[in-house]
C-alpha cells in the first residue's frame, strides 16, 4: 500500500512514504467487514455491517474509482505522493476489491445464512422451495411483480436500453422451441425500485421466517413474460455509474436549477462497474460488456445476492434478541429544560457527546429561538438533514413569526442533493433567506447563530458542531455539540456568516480556524510549534481524532514533529495516508481506527504547547485537501475548564484505551488488534460512554 522507500544510509533522514488513498479506504471497508464476520456482535447487527460494506463499496466505485478511471483514460501518467500512476492504482484496487468481495459473499453464504437459519430465519432460492412455497411465490409474482415489469428485447430494432445507476435488472436468454436451430434471444427486465428486494414468503404464517430475494422470484417466473418462448437462462445484474457532479458555478446562473439538471444526468453517467450473478455464459457476458463499454476488469461475478445493501431491511424483523440491546440517548445536560436554554448559556458553555447525549437540546435551541419574542435573527448552515427535519420546520416557524432567518444550504452535499433542493425550496417559500455559500466551495461547517435582545444590548448565542444537523443520524454517529455565548467566539461566527452571505475575499478570524482561509496554515503552525518545543527538550504532545488523513503537507509536518520527538496519537476512522512507526521517520506516531456499533464521526484535536495552556479544538474538518481548500469548515476552541478536562480525561483518554474495537495501523499498511496485558478484559470506548450516559440519566 505504501510507496517504495528510498534507500538511505544510517545518517540520513528517511524519505517520506505515503499510503495510497484508495487502498487505505478499502482497508477501512475491510475493518467494517470484520464486524460482520465477528460473533461479538448480535446476528442481525452483523448482517447490517455486511450491508454497510456493500453500500460503502457502491460509493467507492461511483466516486473514487470513477475519478481514477477518468485520469487513466485522459492519459494521466503522473504519480501521486504514493508513487502510483492511475493505471497502477486501478490494478491494485481490482486485486483488493476482488479479495474483499470474495470475503463478503463467503461471510454471507458460510456464516450469516446458516446462523440466520439456526434462528428460524431462512433465505430460500428458487430451487429449494417446497410445492406450497412455490405456489405462493408464483401467485405473488402474478399479482405484485408482473404488472410493473417491462421486458426490453435486444435485437436490430430494439437497441440496448439505458440502464439506471445501481438499478436491479434481470437479463434472460430465450429460445424458440419451434425452430430447429437453437437461438439465443436476449431481453432485459429492469426492476422498478418501488418493489421490495426481500420478500417474506406467506407472511403472517406460523413457523420459521422464510424470505426470498426479488431477483430469485423474477428469475423463476420470467418465462411468463415471453409466451411461446423457452427460458434458457436468467441472471440478475446491475450497473454502477460515475455519480460525481460537475457544476461550473460561475457559469450557472441558477445553481439550484443547474444541480437539478445534473441529478437527472447522473442516471446516464459512464458505467464503471458491472455486477452479475455467477454462471452467465461467455456470449451473454461479452454482449453486456460491449454494450456497457466495460472491460472484463470492471465486471464482478457474484456468488450471492446483487446489492448487499438490501440486507439492511432484515433489521426490521421483530427479533430484539438478535440486535444490540436498546440504548436511548440521555438528555441529562444543563440544557435539558428548553425554557432555560438561553439563561443557562449566559452563564456557562455546554458540550454534548452524541449519540450518548441526546440531540434534542440542539433541536430545542433552534425551536426556542423560533418562538422567543426576544430573538430577532437566526442563521444556520445545512449540509445534510433528515427528511422530516424539525430544524427546518423551526426555521420556517421563525420566519412566519417575523424573525430574520437565514439558511445556508449546501446543494452539493453528495447523494443528498435532491433532499437539500427540496428543503431550499420550502424554506424560500416560507420567507427564509436561502443562500448557497461561496462559489467553488462546499459549505461543510456546522453552525447556528441566534441573535437575542436582552435589555439594551443584542447577545449572540451559537451552536458549533462536528456533525450534521440530522436528528436521525445523530442516534448512531458519534459527534460533539458545543453551545456558547462567549462574545469572542460568537463574534467570529457572526463574521463568518456575513462573509458567506455577502462579500468577503479574505476575512480575518481571531479565535475560529476557518477553511479555506486559515485552517490549513494554523494546523501546520500548531504542529510546527510542538516540534520546536520537543527540540528544545520540553514536553510535546499531539492528539488528533478525525475521519480521514490525506493532506501531504500536514502529513509531512507530522513526520517532522515525530522526528523532533513529539509524541503523536492519531485516531483516524477511515483513510490514512500517513505511515506510522517507520524508524527515523514516524517512530513517535501511533495511528488507531475504531469501528464499532456507532460511526465514529467527531473531529477533535489537542496541542500541548499553545500559548498559555494546551489548545483543545473540535470542528467539522478532516485533514484532507478538500476540507482545507475546497470547503468552508470551522474548527473552534473549547475554553471552559471543566469541558477541557472532560475532553482530555474522558474523550481522548477513553478512546486511546480501547482494546475491543480499535485496530492499530502498522508500517506495512495492515491493521491489527491492539494488545492488552494478560488477564485484562477487552475495553470498549463506546460501551464505556454508553454506561456513563446511563449513569448520568439515573443521577
Amino acid at each position: 500500500m505504501a510507496s517504495r522507500p528510498t534507500k538511505s544510509s544510517a545518517t540520513t533522514v528517511p524519505s517520506p512514504v505515503y499510503f495510497n488513498r484508495e487502498l487505505s479506504w478499502l482497508a477501512f471497508n475491510r475493518r467494517v467487514l470484520e464486524q460482520a464476520q465477528s460473533d461479538r456482535h448480535p446476528l442481525i447487527e452483523r448482517v447490517r455491517f455486511l450491508a454497510i460494506t456493500g453500500s460503502n463499496l457502491d460509493e467507492f466505485f461511483e466516486i473514487r474509482v470513477a475519478g481514477v478511471m477518468q485520469q487513466r483514460d485522459s492519459g494521466v501518467v503522473e504519480t501521486g505522493p504514493d508513487g502510483l500512476t492511475p493505471g497502477e492504482q486501478l490494478r491494485r484496487i481490482r486485486t483488493s476489491v476482488d479479495a474483499l468481495v470474495e470475503d463478503q459473499y463467503r461471510c454471507w453464504r458460510e456464516q450469516l445464512v446458516p446462523a440466520l437459519a439456526a434462528e428460524g430465519i431462512h433465505f430460500k432460492s428458487g430451487q429449494d422451495l417446497t410445492p406450497r412455497e412455490l405456489a405462493w411465490v408464483r401467485a405473488y409474482f402474478r399479482e405484485q411483480v408482473y404488472p410493473v415489469l417491462t421486458p426490453l428485447a435486444l435485437d436490430q430494432s430494439h437497441p440496448f436500453p439505458q440502464l439506471g445507476n445501481k438499478e436491479l435488472n434481470v437479463v434472460v436468454t430465450l429460445d424458440n422451441p419451434t425452430t430447429p436451430a437453437i437461438e439465443q434471444l436476449i431481453a432485459i427486465l429492469p426492476v422498478p425500485r418501488i418493489l421490495p428486494r426481500l420478500v417474506a414468503i406467506a407472511p403472517g404464517g406460523r413457523g420459521p421466517q422464510r424470505t426470498i430475494f426479488l431477483s430469485e422470484i423474477i428469475k423463476l417466473c420470467a418465462g411468463e413474460l415471453f409466451p411461446g418462448y423457452r427460458l434458457t437462462a436468467a441472471h440478475a445484474f446491475r450497473v454502477t455509474r460515475n455519480s460525481d457532479l460537475y457544476i461550473d458555478e460561475e457559469e450557472a446562473a441558477n445553481l439550484l436549477v443547474k444541480i437539478e439538471e445534473e441529478l437527472r444526468n447522473l442516471r446516464r453517467g459512464a458505467a464503471v462497474r458491472l455486477e452479475i450473478e455467477e454462471g452467465v455464459n461467455a456470449s451473454l457476458f461479452a454482449t453486456l460488456c460491449h454494450e456497457l463499454g466495460l472491460p472484463p476488469d470492471n465486471v464482478f461475478r457474484l456468488k450471492g445476492p446483487i446489492n448487499l445493501m438490501r440486507l439492511q431491511s432484515i433489521g426490521d424483523l421483530d427479533r430484539p434478541d438478535l440486535k444490540y440491546p436498546a440504548f436511548t440517548p440521555v438528555n441529562a445536560s444543563p440544557l435539558r429544560d428548553p425554557a432555560q436554554i438561553f439563561e443557562t448559556l449566559r452563564t456557562q458553555d455546554v458540550l454534548l457527546h452524541h449519540p450518548y447525549d441526546s440531540f434534542q437540546p440542539v433541536v430545542d435551541f433552534v425551536e426556542q429561538a423560533a418562538r422567543d419574542p426576544q430573538v430577532f435573527a437566526i442563521k444556520q448552515t445545512f449540509y445534510r438533514t433528515s427528511g422530516d427535519s424539525p430544524l427546518v420546520r423551526a426555521l420556517i416557524e421563525a420566519s412566519q413569526n417575523g424573525k430574520q432567518v437565514t439558511a445556508l444550504v449546501e446543494l452539493k452535499a453528495r447523494f443528498d442533493e435532491a433532499n437539500n433542493i427540496q428543503w431550499a425550496k420550502q424554506l424560500e417559500e416560507a420567507g427564509v433567506h436561502v443562500v448557497y455559500g461561496l462559489i467553488g466551495h462546499k459549505t461543510h461547517c456546522k453552525m447556528c447563530l441566534v441573535v437575542r435582545r436582552e435589555g439594551r444590548r443584542m447577545r449572540h448565542y451559537a451552536h458549533l458542531g462536528t456533525g450534521n444537523y440530522n436528528p436521525r443520524t445523530a442516534r448512531y454517529y458519534t459527534d460533539l455539540s458545543h453551545f456558547t455565548s462567549r462574545p469572542d467566539l460568537t463574534g467570529d461566527v457572526a463574521h463568518l456568516f456575513n462573509a458567506l452571505t455577502g462579500f468577503g475575499r479574505s476575512p480575518k478570524f481571531r479565535h475560529l480556524l476557518v477553511a479555506p482561509y486559515s485552517l490549513h496554515r494554523r494546523i501546520n503552525l500548531l504542529i510546527a510549534a510542538e516540534a520546536r518545543h520537543a527540540r528544545a527538550g520540553k514536553p510535546a504532545r499531539i492528539i488528533a481524532k478525525m475521519n480521514s488523513l490525506v493532506d501531504k503537507a500536514t502529513i509531512d509536518a507530522l513526520y517532522a514533529a515525530s522526528q523532533a520527538g513529539v509524541k503523536i496519537d492519531l485516531i483516524v476512522r477511515g483513510t490514512c495516508c500517513l505511515v506510522p512507526g517507520r524508524p527515523g521517520l514516524s517512530d513517535n506516531i501511533r495511528v488507531r481506527s475504531i469501528v464499532g456499533r456507532f460511526l465514529e464521526h467527531a473531529r477533535a484535536f489537542y496541542f500541548e504547547n499553545a500559548p498559555g495552556e494546551p489548545l483543545i479544538l473540535a470542528g467539522s474538518a478532516d485533514w484532507m485537501p478538500r476540507n482545507f481548500f475546497r470547503r468552508v469548515e470551522v474548527v473552534f476552541p473549547i475554553r471552559d475548564p471543566g469541558l477541557r478536562r472532560w475532553v482530555m480525561d474522558e474523550f481522548f483518554a477513553v478512546e486511546l484505551r480501547d482494546t475491543m474495537n480499535a485496530r492499530l495501523l502498522h508500517p506495512d499498511g495492515t491493521y491489527q488488534p491492539t494488545s492488552r496485558k494478560t488477564g485484562d478484559r477487552s475495553f470498549s470506548a463506546q460501551a464505556h460512554f454508553m454506561a456513563a450516559a446511563t449513569r448520568r440519566a439515573r443521577g
